[in-house]
């Protein structure tokens, strides 16, 4: 296992993230508290030590099971944990990124983690509501008060976390220095902007299902099916026929290379660069060990051509208008082609 830093930050973290959401099962699936023990213990055996849970995962066990987990060596975990969705459905002000939710889920965080900071401390997602200015003065608020050590944001559009970074640049407040998206072969619509726009900021970024939800498993192109009614429905949306044929690709890749589906799909997420770590989950301890092995797997060049192939989309406006030659010819004049350019930025 390989560390790298987590954006514009002195925060060292393992190049795989172990993702904590099937730990429990207060929401009639998940893993119970012995079996979240044998994967974590075979994620931390293999050198991994960064977490990444929220206060809405089981109603709160999740974070009860990590505090166990981490209870014999704190220091060495980098904990990180979210708040936003509502924990309280009858309460307005249980809910979003407000100030008074805000204060009242870290302090029910650090009691049920049983620790006196939290190293990454996530706005889960932007609720469209909380002037961005009372976001970043409340979370700077939490890191100078030492509850809180670095903040992230997740689930939210660039210009607000380009507009949240800008504010807190210019008024001394503690920036983000990480972002959450879902990034996977199937889900590359975040490299329009989003993606370009931690790049500019130096954000790491974190990719939460980087198996397009067991879809690049192999599970559903081998033949095994998708084990039960529920898991079923809610791939409903992303079993389409590009998508499966993704995943046929990945499946070809992983033949040839002698590894699994998931380490290929994996491999490819944590390929897109040093500043970017995956997100995995696991229910159980093998899956884990399949997933960690993708460490080892290093994508040759023709299969990442066939992988970039197969999951090509349309970057949309204004990427595909700016990089037309005739728009670029406007733009520069007449000796555009002889003009040796910088790379692009952001």
């Amino acid at each position: 296992m390989r560390y790298r830093h987590l954006g514009r930050s002195g925060l060292r973290v393992s190049q795989v993230c172990l993702g904590t959401m099937s730990f429990g099962d207060r929401w009639g699936f998940g893993a119970d508290a012995a079996t979240s023990r044998e994967v974590f213990e075979r994620y931390a055996q293999a050198g991994g030590n960064f977490l990444d849970t929220a206060n809405k995962y089981h109603e709160g066990h999740t974070e009860e099971i990590v505090a166990d987990l981490i209870a014999a060596d704190r220091d060495r975990f980098v904990v990180a944990t979210k708040y936003t969705l509502a924990t309280r459905a009858d309460d307005p002000n249980a809910c979003g990124n407000g100030r008074k939710n805000m204060i009242q889920a870290v302090e029910k965080s650090l009691k049920r983690l049983r620790t006196d900071r939290i190293d990454l401390y996530w706005v889960h997602a932007w609720d469209f509501c909380t002037p961005v200015d009372e976001v970043m003065r409340g979370l700077d608020d939490l890191v100078r008060s030492g509850k809180v050590l670095y903040v992230g944001i997740s689930d939210a559009p660039a210009w607000v976390v380009s507009h949240a970074n800008t504010l807190a640049d210019l008024r001394g407040w503690s920036r983000f220095v990480g972002l959450q998206i879902p990034w996977s072969l199937i889900e590359r619509t975040v490299e329009r902007e989003l993606v370009p726009m931690a790049r500019a900021f130096d954000i790491g970024i974190t990719a939460w299902a980087p198996l397009g939800a067991g879809l690049l498993t192999g599970k559903y192109t081998r033949g095994e099916g998708p084990g039960d009614s529920k898991r079923a429905a809610s791939m409903g949306r992303r079993l389409t026929d590009r998508n499966l044929a993704i995943a046929k690709v990945v499946d070809t890749v992983a033949d040839e290379l002698g590894v699994t589906s998931t380490q290929v799909a994996v491999a490819w997420v944590a390929s897109r660069g040093v500043d970017v770590v995956p997100i995995v989950g696991a229910r159980k301890p093998e899956q884990i060990a399949d997933v960690l092995g993708a460490v080892d797997v290093t994508l040759p060049e023709d299969a990442l051509a066939r992988l970039e192939a197969a999951s090509a989309f349309e970057r949309g406006f204004p990427h595909d208008f700016l990089g037309n030659p005739d728009i670029n010819g406007i733009i520069y004049g007449s000796r555009h082609a002889d003009l040796d350019r910088p790379p692009p930025r952001g």
